[in-house]
């Protein structure tokens, strides 16, 4: 990883008292209490290699603050806000986020290894509602790197809200990158979760990949899968290198379940259109939000005011207010 936590002097923040840490994806970030605006935050602090050169350094922060003046404009529920960025100096800047406490479910899975499928589909039920918001918004973001450690559980368990964080990787779909035909150029190819990343990101020719949203479909089907086995469906117990190395993830043609946990039909049935392996035949966001694996459930959650049939009900998602159950 490029970037690392470091200690700086509170001079660099007249506006911010700091009373405690707070962890969020397993990293340790500073908690800090916004005098302006009257409310808890959570300050990371970000250093660029020093070995780099002033021409890397130059872009590395050009790339990121286009990344952050994009998370900046998003706005809803089952997105981590952030609400500013930068610079301390030429080697380290930093960003403010909103408080979340609770764990990520990366954690949450180590703990347990996995849920029921009523408490995963919740999961997948927010997750879905945060992309279809991605994809509606112009221009349409695919976050490209959804995985368990960028989904934040508030309350720390399974039956809560959540709230999808790290939008590091994220690329935006407009007119000059994207068409509805063959997507976009994968220009960060390497980058990203193997694990959680559809075989297209890893075909290799003399032009770069085409992608769609279809990537972030593919890893909820991921994170779904995980969830209720408790083992990634795809190079379980392999490193990065070795998933690389292999071709795992360009030989993922079909998925295979085990037979305990019990799972229903409509479940894997889900899973399967998820991570269909040509991306032709893969469902994409605005299917997937439409998916009849969640439709009823959708449907029952609103009557019940549950907070993620709530958020996934509401069209764009940005008024919803729901509480957690």
């Amino acid at each position: 990883m490029c970037l690392s936590h470091i200690d700086v002097s509170l001079s660099f923040f007249p506006s911010f008292s700091f009373p405690s840490t707070l962890w969020i994806s397993m990293e340790k970030y500073p908690q800090a209490f916004d005098l302006t605006e009257q409310r808890y935050v959570a300050v990371k602090i970000h250093q660029l290699n020093k070995n780099w050169r002033d021409e890397k350094k130059e872009n590395y922060h050009k790339h990121a603050c286009r990344e952050y003046r994009i998370h900046k404009e998003l706005d809803h529920p089952r997105i981590v806000k952030l609400y500013d960025y930068f610079s301390l100096d030429t080697d380290s800047f930093c960003t403010v986020l909103e408080y979340c406490e609770g764990n990520d479910l990366d954690f949450y899975l180590k703990q347990h290894k996995l849920m029921s499928e009523k408490e995963a589909r919740s999961i997948i039920m927010q997750i879905v509602n945060a992309l279809k918001y991605l994809n509606e918004i112009k221009p349409p973001i695919i976050h490209y790197d959804l995985k368990p450690g960028n989904i934040l559980l508030v309350n720390g368990t399974a039956c809560g809200e959540i709230k999808i964080t790290d939008f590091g990787l994220s690329k935006i779909m407009d007119d000059d990158s994207y068409n509805s035909v063959d997507g976009m150029e994968l220009t960060s190819q390497g980058a990203g979760t193997y694990w959680y990343l559809p075989p297209e990101c890893f075909v290799v020719g003399k032009e770069p990949p085409k992608i769609s949203n279809k990537v972030d479909v593919w890893s909820v089907g991921v994170i779904f899968y995980q969830c209720l086995y408790g083992r990634k469906p795809f190079g379980h117990n392999q490193s990065q290198q070795d998933i690389l190395q292999e071709n795992t993830i360009l030989k993922a043609t079909e998925v295979q379940f085990p037979p305990k946990p019990v799972v229903t039909p409509e479940a894997k049935a889900f899973i399967r259109r998820c991570l269909a392996y040509r991306k032709e035949d893969r469902i994409d966001v605005q299917q997937l939000a439409c998916d009849p694996y969640l439709l009823p459930h959708i449907r029952k959650s609103v009557s019940t005011s549950s907070p993620a049939g709530a958020a996934i009900a509401s069209t764009s998602g940005v008024s919803n207010n729901s509480s957690s159950n």
